[in-house]
């Protein structure tokens, strides 16, 4: 008897494959058909000439951005900025998910998880025109944005802050709206985690007479551990991603010192000074180096927290 590897397809499976064609097409034009530009990073990319016959260099174009200015500073702010991202997204969600969880009343919990995953859904077009109404410096402190008339109100300041144009205030401005706009999403894994703990630990906490703060400290903390854990690793990968829709819409070049990041640095580079090549020597170092880190991070988290890929 022969037998027959391949089932006929019924017409559901079809429509599921026809369904899939657009989201396969989409990832193949914009996702695996522009790597082959990557072979600009080894020439003297000239549009004129295309890819066949612009110059080769070799790893001339590497040389050039490791000697370039700002280069370097780029990638250090890259990594303050996103290490920063990477501790606070960490932190703050945790505690933020550790108190909604003692709220009882349940229209005030799912009234404040609401408020607090909306900024999530906003585009940081939106957020950046929020921010700078809010963040904003007038030249009195009546015509000043919000935080700062809060702050000469009280007392704190006397003179409106810039806090998107001062160097040493814009990475933590940066930071902390970052935070602010994700933390409430970024919160639901942790709650889903302390929905999963035994509530029978916390009866014989109680009965060995720990207090809530004890519980907290010796059962809800250890119960989520493998998930903050496997959380915080997986963020690792994304070290060299300081957000680049955040920073391009509220940077300026007084800032560059400390809130340029790879990202911007890429895009003047290739878009504003038509410097294609060194753009794609530095978006291809980039990658390199997050492929690498997306690797380690994996094999961290499989020894920590028990997560494998494959």
């Amino acid at each position: 008897m022969k037998r027959k590897f391949f089932k006929k397809s019924d017409s559901s499976t079809i429509a599921f494959h026809l369904m899939l064609f657009l989201p396969v097409l989409f990832l193949f034009v914009f996702s695996y058909l522009p790597i082959f530009g990557l072979i600009m990073v080894f020439q003297d990319y000239q549009p004129g000439l295309g890819f066949f016959k612009s110059s080769w260099v070799g790893l001339d174009n590497f040389k050039v951005i490791f000697q370039m200015p700002d280069f370097l500073p780029a990638l250090r702010n890259t990594l303050v900025i996103a290490l920063g991202k990477i501790i606070l997204n960490a932190a703050i969600p945790i505690v933020f998910a550790l108190m909604l969880n003692e709220v009882r009343i349940k229209f005030l919990k799912s009234w404040v998880q609401t408020v607090t995953y909306l900024p999530y859904f906003l585009s940081w077009i939106v957020i950046a025109g929020i921010l700078t109404e809010f963040l904003t410096t007038g030249n009195t402190a009546n015509d000043s944005g919000v935080l700062n008339n809060l702050l000469i109100n009280i007392g704190v300041i006397k003179e409106p802050i810039n806090f998107l144009g001062d160097k040493n205030l814009f990475p933590w401005t940066m930071i902390l709206s970052d935070v602010w706009k994700n933390f409430g999403y970024n919160s639901i894994v942790y709650l889903a985690a302390l929905t999963g703990i035994d509530s029978s630990l916390y009866e014989a906490a109680s009965i060995d007479g720990a207090n809530r703060w004890k519980q907290t400290l010796h059962v809800t903390i250890p119960g989520i551990m493998p998930i903050i854990v496997l959380m915080t690793v997986l963020s690792i990968g994304g070290i060299l991603s300081a957000g680049f829709d955040q920073i391009f819409n509220l940077y300026s070049p007084a800032v560059y010192s400390t809130g340029d990041i790879i990202d911007t640095l890429v895009y003047r580079l290739g878009l504003v000074n038509s410097q294609f090549s060194l753009s794609a020597a530095v978006g291809f170092f980039k990658s390199i180096v997050s492929g690498l880190l997306i690797l380690i991070s994996y094999k961290m988290a499989d020894r920590y927290a028990g997560y494998r890929v494959f």
